[in-house]
């Protein structure tokens, strides 16, 4: 299963490609050929994963660099304890919603499809309050603005 997202002209399409309830994510080039998005801080192809993946095995995931794609709603601007800007919204895919908060300035907006880098927390305790199944971002890139010359 494959899907097609369209993209500026220098970049023909993303296709995001599925097996085993991960997704590979690559861009198709004008000129025909073939680049995988290659992450800033690492040297290999991304693996995208579903949200229903990381619902289902929250466990497996605990704690660990994961990247999901979807679609942002119920945003939610904050301040954290340092007077730090913060936010956080739900990630929506085909398959379920989790929850996403990040530190800094929101760059993107409510209904914009995203990918979001970051560290997945199945169960979060703050004070008598307990997170469950929500992503720390690193990054929240929109996929409608992905910069061609990031493509390695």
């Amino acid at each position: 299963m494959s899907a097609m997202i369209g993209m500026s002209q220098s970049v023909s399409m993303l296709v995001l490609f599925r097996h085993a309830g991960r997704y590979s994510l690559t861009l198709m080039l004008a000129a025909g050929l073939w680049t995988s998005i290659i992450s800033e801080s690492r040297a290999w192809a991304v693996d995208l994963i579903e949200i229903a993946e990381l619902l289902a095995h929250p466990e497996h995931y605990d704690h660990r660099d994961v990247v999901v794609t979807g679609k942002v709603t119920n945003v939610q601007l904050a301040t954290n304890r340092q007077g730090q800007p913060a936010y956080g919204f739900l990630l929506q895919d085909q398959a379920g919603t989790i929850k996403v908060v990040s530190l800094g300035q929101l760059e993107v907006r409510e209904g914009d499809f995203v990918i979001v880098e970051g560290i997945f927390s199945r169960l979060r305790q703050v004070g008598r309050t307990v997170v469950y199944n929500e992503i720390k971002a690193l990054s929240v890139k929109p996929l409608n603005r992905l910069d061609p010359d990031f493509v390695g």
